[in-house]
């Protein structure tokens, strides 16, 4: 199965109250982040992050991703410099990009951590998954509600955990 999240923000407290994140501390956050994950995507499984993974520096990063399940990918967000650092291990990534376009089942996908307007495919049934905007559900609904083909796959719309790219594909439906 092929997943896709965005703006963890491992070890950040401030982003529960500046998202209205339901957890009372950043520990909190951490530990369910990690299980939802891992309750969902398994250890054959890719994933792919559209950012924003965590602000804290390498160590922090590498030891959550060793705590996670899957196959990871990053598409780098504004806040996702740890993966530049020497003392950074790439390898826990199959892929460290700023921009990417996978097809899964026939599905178009665009990956960028930022929403853009138009998207390679745009119009012809091409879905863009972007993060960074802390959106909630309503955002997705809207934008399939107006027949546009664009996801935040982030965890503040997507119940803090990874969504398949089949449950996007269903989500949208016969909109395209």
């Amino acid at each position: 199965m092929v997943y896709f999240t965005a703006d963890l923000h491992f070890y950040h407290d401030k982003i529960i109250r500046h998202t209205g994140r339901p957890f009372h501390h950043m520990e909190e956050m951490n530990k369910e982040l990690i299980q939802k994950w891992n309750n969902k995507v398994s250890h054959n499984d890719e994933i792919y992050i559209l950012g924003d993974f965590t602000m804290k520096g390498a160590d922090v990063a590498s030891a959550c991703l060793y705590s996670l399940k899957g196959k990871k990918y990053l598409i780098r967000g504004n806040h996702d410099n740890f993966a530049d650092s020497s003392n950074f291990e790439s390898s826990l990534f199959v892929s460290i990009r700023d921009y990417m376009e996978i097809a899964y089942l026939n599905q178009h996908f665009v990956l960028f951590h930022y929403p853009i307007m138009e998207w390679n495919g745009y119009g012809k049934g091409a879905i863009a998954l972007h993060g960074h905007q802390h959106n909630h559900k309503d955002y997705n609904l809207e934008n399939r509600r107006k027949g546009i083909l664009r996801y935040d796959v982030g965890v503040d719309a997507n119940n803090m955990e990874p969504v398949s790219a089949q449950e996007i594909i269903n989500f949208f439906g016969n909109v395209n």
